[in-house]
């Protein structure tokens, strides 16, 4: 071990310092860790929810939505579809119609987004309805031929509607009568109930065959988008522009990052934030540290002024006390990070904090551990203990041994 280590350990571990010393060392430890541990924490929860909430945004919305330009729908969209699913990187192609309509059901009604869907494709490209809390992802009619509906569980409770139960859903876009423009009604019969855990598609949404929907709209047999579905959801934009070229003019396409920007903007924003305030902590365990080694040099300013009439060069001075603080931020850097996983861990696997999923979409405060976050939490609280050592080594290199050993 080398003599600046020794020293410094020796001042670190001494059962002769004061007692105020002490408790400023242990505070200064303690602080780091504590600081730590809330960045820890903190950006865990902050990427809980991004991850979170993207992985809900992906099972219920498409990658790439495919539109054309115009207010008409797409015509020969069945060809498009088989075209635009040979492309590398898409998973599945799927038209569908999204049409806001009015759902009632025993004297109790509600306005919900209702989209009309290809059975085949949608059940096996879109992962709400792999989700079903009752029933099945099933469209087939009934023994009357009423068509049927899938409807989110939320929704189904404020309606207090079962598998097997009526509703009738009312269309703005009607029919032209000699009396004015009549809005279109059509019963429907349930036969499954969804749950994707996105309290907004749980409590707004519904599912009929595309077939239903183009009647209900009056636009015959066409369909408002081709969503897709990509083996990698980040690719989405180049695979959007891929999609643009393969389709031909006449289309625009959309990504889920462009549909939810507002969104991840925010998240990006509140993560910043929380960052800065909570890196408040470690600066101030950076005080503690400055103090505690201030007052080790004035403590053991003689035992300074011996080392450097032995011999000592100033260097080593300085390294002695850069070394005592780089220990208290490594050990409370250490520590603070062991804590900070393990509660972190610890509140995502027992889901320690509940939420009302009416308000936050998700039931519980997600907690979501990156290393890159534990390099760059690291990274700063060892600079803040590096930069807090400065001024006290340096102070403790340029001590007069002379005029310190005249008065012992």
């Amino acid at each position: 071990m080398k003599f600046e280590s020794w020293v410094a350990l020796r001042y670190l571990r001494s059962p002769f310092k004061p007692f105020l010393l002490r408790l400023v060392t242990w505070l200064s430890l303690v602080g780091v860790a504590a600081g730590v541990i809330a960045l820890e924490v903190g950006l865990s929860m902050d990427s809980g929810f991004r991850t979170a909430l993207t992985s809900r945004l992906l099972e219920a919305t498409a990658h790439v939505n495919l539109k054309p330009s115009g207010l008409e729908g797409i015509r020969d969209w069945r060809p498009l579809v088989a075209r635009l699913a040979k492309t590398p990187g898409v998973e599945s192609v799927a038209p569908a119609i999204y049409n806001t309509v009015l759902i009632a059901a025993g004297g109790q009604a509600q306005g919900v987004v209702l989209k009309g869907v290809d059975p085949k494709l949608e059940i096996s490209s879109d992962r709400v309805l792999r989700h079903m809390a009752a029933g099945q992802a099933g469209f087939a009619q009934d023994s009357n031929g009423i068509p049927a509906i899938l409807i989110g569980r939320v929704l189904a409770q404020s309606l207090h509607l079962r598998v097997g139960q009526y509703l009738t859903v009312t269309s703005p876009q009607g029919s032209l009568t000699p009396f004015g423009l009549l809005p279109q009604s059509r019963r429907f019969r349930v036969t499954g109930i969804f749950n994707s855990g996105f309290y907004d598609y749980d409590a707004n949404w519904a599912f009929v065959t595309l077939h239903a929907a183009q009647n209900l709209a009056g636009i015959g047999s066409l369909a408002s988008v081709l969503e897709v579905r990509l083996n990698d959801p980040n690719q989405a934009p180049a695979m959007a522009r891929k999609l643009l070229q393969e389709a031909g003019p006449g289309f625009e396409a959309t990504t889920w990052m462009q549909q939810n920007r507002a969104l991840f903007r925010a998240l990006s924003l509140e993560k910043l934030a929380t960052g800065i305030f909570i890196g408040l902590i470690t600066f101030v365990a950076g005080l503690n540290i400055l103090v505690a080694l201030a007052l080790t040099v004035v403590d053991h300013s003689p035992d300074v002024a011996v080392l450097v009439a032995m011999g000592a060069r100033r260097r080593q001075i300085r390294h002695v006390f850069v070394l005592q603080g780089l220990a208290i931020g490594v050990v409370g850097t250490v520590v603070g990070l062991i804590i900070g996983y393990s509660t972190a861990w610890a509140a995502n696997a027992w889901k320690l904090i509940p939420l009302d999923p009416e308000i936050y979409s998700i039931s519980y405060v997600p907690f979501h551990t990156s290393a890159m976050d534990a390099v760059w939490i690291s990274a700063i609280a060892l600079g803040v203990s590096a930069a807090a050592t400065i001024y006290p080594a340096w102070s403790a290199a340029r001590l007069n041994p002379v005029e310190i050993l005249r008065y012992e």
